[in-house]
């Protein structure tokens, strides 16, 4: 990615989210799409800021986390000869090992930020190197 800073893309994702409680039941798939981004001057710093993806609409107690998953990161970056694709899926029982493997589900340590506590997953894509990481935060509700 160093030869591509300040090169315009896009990058979508798709996320499975199961949410089950015995007041509330959710389960999709959440596909966000990033369109006109570019390509920051470092590799530490993030391609995408952080954006609201889902929040459970009804207050309940005592459910686990909910279960996330990435599935799927596409996109490209650059124009032209230089345009760089990215197709990564997670693997599948029965296929083949996909060209670039999505690796879903590598759990990072809590922490906290201007939001809150959260807990933290990543999805990394194996040849293209790039992350998606994904926070849940644990909010109180009173009943």
């Amino acid at each position: 990615m160093s030869r591509l800073r300040g090169a315009k893309g896009e990058l979508s994702f798709t996320v499975r989210l199961s949410a089950n409680s015995k007041e509330s039941r959710f389960f999709g798939m959440l596909r966000p799409s990033f369109p006109n981004i570019v390509v920051p001057d470092g590799s530490g710093k993030p391609v995408v800021q952080q954006t609201k993806l889902w929040e459970e609409d009804v207050c309940h107690q005592r459910r686990g986390l909910p279960k996330v998953t990435v599935t799927q990161l596409g996109g490209h970056f650059a124009e032209g000869e230089g345009r760089i694709e990215i197709s990564a899926i997670n693997r599948h029982i029965g296929l083949l090992v996909p060209p670039d493997e999505l690796t879903p589900g590598i759990k990072l340590e809590p922490g906290s930020d201007s939001l809150g506590l959260f807990y933290a997953f990543r999805a990394q894509t194996r040849n293209s190197r790039l992350n998606v990481d994904l926070k849940i935060y644990p909010i109180d509700c009173f009943l």
